[in-house]
């Protein structure tokens, strides 16, 4: 079972099929995003609503709604209408896509320990399911909302959690399993470097560009995440101008991308650039970790 998150993800390292599939999308949930394309978060907000008031238990509209208020900062008031989703749910499924949208609500508050909370439930749901390769994809996506969250020990025991059940997925691959390897040294990476541990991190940025070199069929999907490695790892061992020029070939629609190059910008004086990044951060209406760091994040140094 091979689904794709709905809507905004970033396809570099996030787990695009840890979101259990969802029914066919209603018009009114279409309608609704147009309008938050738009920018109009409020507009969409009275849409869902109404449908909310047609119908009470309609979980599209209900996880429509909490989205668009995590977007506007009412986080509180989102996982009310998460909550209510989940209680809803006509089954297994509907309630896990509710779980996965609270463990993301609570990312945008930082909060590594409930969205791990919500997210490890997720992750039961595709070990009942059989599910190795989405079960820890699940681990992975939580795992990622605990290191900008500065819960480096949890965030690392995640990764590698859901390393461990995505290599014990049956007749696993030669590519799939240096996924996971490269996945895990991607993440070891980073946390070295928040750990202050530069030589560290260099060994799994070499471990991971060896992963890259070795398997030429995984690389040709993964390798635009490499310079969202090098860059994260110079950002923060000291090096703003390296990190500059390695984020620069990341993946410039990533908000998360955005704030690492904003906040490289910053380091090295460059208040312009810096701006006009946020900016385009601040704007993400995607409801990922990157989002979820990268909107609350560059709202606050716009403020």
């Amino acid at each position: 079972m091979k689904t794709a998150l709905a809507g905004f993800v970033c396809f570099l390292l996030l787990p695009a099929a840890a979101q259990p599939p969802q029914p066919n999308v209603p018009e009114f949930v279409r309608e609704g995003r147009k309008l938050i394309r738009a920018g109009q978060l409020e507009d969409a907000l009275l849409l869902y609503r109404r449908e909310i008031g047609k119908k009470p238990f309609n979980t599209a509209a209900l996880n429509a709604a909490g989205i668009v208020l995590d977007l506007l900062g009412r986080t509180a008031e989102a996982r009310q209408y998460f909550q209510k989703s989940a209680g809803a749910a006509p089954d297994a499924q509907a309630r896990a896509v509710a779980w996965r949208q609270m463990a993301m609500s609570y990312a945008f508050d930082n909060d590594c320990a409930n969205s791990a909370r919500y997210g490890l439930m997720l992750y039961e749901y595709w070990l009942q399911l059989g599910n190795h390769y989405n079960a820890g994809e699940a681990a992975n996506e939580v795992a990622r909302v605990c290191i900008e969250a500065g819960a480096f020990d949890e965030a690392e025991k995640l990764y590698r959690m859901g390393t461990k059940v995505g290599l014990e997925e049956p007749n696993i691959s030669e590519d799939r399993r240096a996924l996971w390897m490269f996945r895990l040294e991607h993440a070891l990476g980073r946390l070295a470097a928040r750990r202050g541990q530069k030589d560290e991190a260099m060994k799994h940025v070499a471990a991971a560009k060896a992963l890259l070199d070795s398997h030429p069929g995984m690389a040709r999907q993964q390798q635009p995440s490499f310079p969202y490695l090098a860059g994260y790892v110079a950002l923060y061992t000291g090096d703003a101008a390296g990190a500059l020029e390695q984020l620069q070939q990341a993946n410039q629609n990533d908000p998360f991308i955005q704030c690492l190059m904003g906040m490289a910008h910053e380091k090295l004086g460059h208040k312009e650039e810096a701006a006009a990044c946020y900016r385009r951060a601040s704007q993400t209406a995607a409801h990922n970790p990157p989002a979820a760091f990268a909107r609350p994040f560059a709202r606050k140094k716009l403020a």
